[in-house]
């Protein structure tokens, strides 16, 4: 059975920066497409940031360009969302998501896996 994992949400201040990860159980991260999506208060869950299951393809919703960077490690079977310049719209519970064999999708049932979420507070 596949699990995800997210840890590393927390309070930050504006400007700060903060690594999400997502640890994986039951699976092999390399043979799946994987995302982050959020969910603000009040607003429905959006896509954040995907990689393809070779690796080779990513993409970012437009809010997030230049600052969010996802990434994963095949040896630890976790992927992460390294978060830069964070404002306080960027505010949500970050949600790990996956897949096998995705290449990207950016609207959640292009997703078979979810994990529970993660805190991410942003202070002005």
């Amino acid at each position: 059975q596949v699990q995800l994992v997210e840890s590393g949400g927390g309070q930050v201040q504006a400007g700060g920066s903060l690594r999400l990860a997502c640890a994986a159980s039951g699976c092999t991260l390399s043979t799946f497409g994987m995302a982050w999506f959020r969910q603000a208060p009040g607003k429905e869950r959006e896509f954040v940031a995907g990689m393809s299951w070779r690796g080779d393809r990513t993409d970012y919703t437009d809010s997030v360009k230049g600052r969010f960077s996802i990434s994963r490690d095949s040896a630890k079977n976790t992927v992460w969302l390294q978060m830069n310049s964070l404002k306080p719209e960027d505010t949500a519970v970050y949600y790990c998501a996956a897949k096998g064999m995705l290449v990207v999708s950016t609207v959640e049932r292009g997703y078979d896996f979810w994990g529970q979420g993660t805190q991410v507070t942003v202070s002005s």
